[in-house]
């Protein structure tokens, strides 16, 4: 009976008790057992990958590499983590020109590993200069690298030399397997020897050297063949009928190699690897195989010894690929959660630049989350990947075309808020403070709707626009100012012109005292406007104090119309919109003329009328009060429409 198992790297491996398959002895033979190397490996590294492709900076990371008979490879004592790139490259040369190619696998792929570290933080370091100096993050590219392409090359070698003595082993294994079935041949052909007992035993004892001494056979051979050659050599040990003195001799000396090599085998049991102490048992088990029987009182004790060690060595073998199975489920959940998360992301609807930046970091921090999470089974390994991968792409993608018409939408953005900063700066040194107020109020309403402008010149434009609107409102704010101080003057000014006229003591000379009185008029009109709020009532205080003191001279009492007429339409001066209300007062004065006119003119008529009829003298003469009144008040009129043509010229 034969077991058959795999080690990793996908080699079968024979592992059977020679002593089983020898169809002589077999009552000494009966009670050895087949060594059953559970759990089969296969089934155990289903799914189970050591390095996940996608985080792989190599290409041929992941290439299948053959494993021939176990290579003593060179011990990998130097850190390659302080050299630089090239001192990697020169390492690497010299390991390929003075090393056998099987002796160095371990130290190229740490030269690689570490080559491969220093490259991606290179790089990483200058995409951040690229960001840092402008640069958008999509639009970062990597020159070709002679150092990366030197280590490529470098590395194929070493690839196409390892292939070729992989190639070449293969072949000596051929010619091994041919010479040991012509060993086999020879044993088979000493039972018909005719040579002394002696020295027959003495040629078999060579061959038996001879086989050991041949190197490895294809694996597919090896259980037939050991079936054979056992088979045989039992047939000559039947044949010759050996002396029990010479064979205990070697039972004996077969007993003590078993022994040293359960020896060996336990302390496996103390390898904290659970793989590598797997490989080293069988090898063990290959070596067991290769040692013939022990005396038969011991054969089970030191058969149980070795199984016992070999089940311990397996169980932890089983355990440590459910463990790598479980962690493994544990990863992919983890994995599919964080596709979930960014697949949650692609569907917002995003239109702020803002929100992509956050989006953006959120993803990126899944990345990085994704990197820290190990394998998952090997069948889902390129999906779940893939899954991610699709993901992040259109993410970006999106982001990508978000920022492309952005730009072009800042830039007509950009267009717009230089025109309106153009308006602005055609009105800062308007002095028609209430339009040009509103004016600028609508211009700053429109500056809120348009959108945004490129980062580059955000600052800069929303600098000239405020300026320029600083600009208007600091004058306006400080003419202003100096209005309302100019005003509280006006205002005491006022108050004690008022005093003077309340105070005024008239002469004998009316003249005089109308002079004096146009003056304090003159005089109000000269000092300006006062606050609002005060102008209504200093207004009315100034007219009482002028009427009052007309009213006590003794003048006739059309001048005093006059007068208080003129004080009237130059009041008028310190009120806003002087000028409509002193347009609307000559308009009233001018329709009246005209209406006083038209009434003179009939009254005139009617007089030639009334002269023809009987007993009219009464009425003529109401006509002609009439028409003298008429021509007194319509002169009046001319005189203020004079007087305000005079004023407001």
């Amino acid at each position: 009976m034969v077991t058959e198992e795999k080690n990793l790297s996908g080699r079968q491996t024979g592992i059977h008790d020679e002593q089983q398959s020898c169809p002589v002895n077999s009552e000494e033979q009966k009670h050895e057992e087949v060594i059953s190397l559970e759990p089969n490996p296969i089934e155990l590294q289903e799914g189970f990958i050591l390095n996940e492709s996608e985080e792989s900076d190599d290409p041929d990371e992941n290439e299948e590499t053959p494993e021939a008979e176990t290579i003593p490879e060179k011990t990998i004592s130097a850190d390659y983590s302080v050299y630089g790139k090239e001192e990697l490259l020169n390492l690497l040369d010299e390991l390929l020109a003075n090393n056998q190619i099987q002796s160095i696998k371990g130290n190229v792929e740490n030269i690689k590993t570490n080559f491969y570290k220093k490259n991606r933080t290179e790089i990483e370091e200058k995409k951040k200069l690229f960001i840092e100096s402008g640069g958008e993050p999509e639009n970062f590219k990597i020159d070709e690298d002679p150092l990366e392409t030197k280590f490529k090359y470098l590395y194929k070698k070493y690839k196409d030399l390892k292939a070729a003595y992989t190639e070449k082993l293969e072949k000596e294994k051929q010619e091994n397997l041919k010479l040991k079935y012509e060993i086999i041949e020879n044993i088979k052909e000493l039972i018909n020897s005719k040579e002394s007992i002696n020295k027959t035993y003495h040629e078999f004892r060579e061959l038996q050297k001879k086989w050991r001494e041949i190197g490895p056979v294809p694996q597919t051979e090896v259980n037939r063949l050991w079936q054979t050659y056992h088979h045989h050599v039992e047939n000559f040990y039947d044949f010759i009928k050996i002396n029990q003195e010479l064979r205990d001799l070697d039972l004996k000396k077969n007993l003590e190699e078993k022994v040293k090599l359960c020896e060996r085998t336990e302390e496996l049991l103390l390898e904290t690897q659970v793989l590598k102490a797997f490989q080293k048992l069988q090898e063990l088990h290959n070596q067991w195989r290769e040692i013939g029987p022990v005396p038969h009182e011991k054969k089970d004790e030191i058969w149980e010894r070795f199984k016992q060690v070999t089940a311990t060595i397996n169980k932890k073998h089983q355990e440590y690929f459910d463990n790598q199975k479980k962690e493994q489920e544990n990863n992919l959940q983890a994995k599919t959660h964080i596709c979930e998360k960014s697949e949650e992301i692609l569907k917002l609807l995003i239109n702020s630049p803002r929100v992509w930046d956050e989006k953006t970091k959120e993803l990126v921090e899944l990345q990085k989350l994704w990197k820290t999470i190990g394998t998952v089974p090997r069948k889902m390994n390129t999906k779940i990947f893939m899954r991610f991968k699709e993901a992040c792409d259109i993410f970006f993608s999106n982001k990508k075309d978000f920022f492309k018409h952005l730009k072009e939408d800042q830039n007509n953005n950009l267009q717009l808020k230089t025109e309106l900063c153009m308006q602005i700066e055609g009105l800062k040194e308007s002095v028609d403070w209430k339009k040009t107020t509103d004016e600028i109020i609508n211009l700053q309403k429109k500056w809120k709707e348009i959108g945004s402008v490129p980062n580059k010149h955000s600052d800069a434009i929303w600098k000239r626009f405020r300026t320029a609107c600083d600009y208007f409102f600091n004058r306006k704010d400080n003419h202003f100012a100096f209005i309302g101080n100019q005003e509280k003057e006006n205002l005491q000014l006022k108050n004690e012109l008022i005093e003077k006229i309340e105070n005024f003591v008239p002469c004998e000379d009316n003249n005089e005292n109308i002079n004096k009185l146009k003056e304090f008029q003159n005089e109000w009109t000269r000092i300006g406007h006062v606050p609002i709020k005060n102008k209504d009532e200093i207004q009315k205080r100034f007219r009482d104090a002028i009427n009052k003191q007309f009213s006590s001279l003794k003048i006739e009492k059309s001048k005093i119309e006059m007068f208080q007429f003129r004080n009237k339409i130059e009041s008028f001066a310190s009120e806003e919109k002087s000028k409509d209300k002193i347009y609307l007062e000559r308009n009233k004065i001018y329709d009246k003329i005209k209406t006083l006119e038209n009434d003179l003119n009939l009254w005139e008529n009617n007089i030639g009328f009334f002269a023809k009829s009987k007993n009219a003298e009464s009425m003529i003469r109401d006509f002609k009060d009439k028409i003298e009144k008429a021509k007194a008040e319509i002169r009046q009129l001319k005189e203020k429409l004079r007087l305000i043509d005079s004023i407001h010229k």
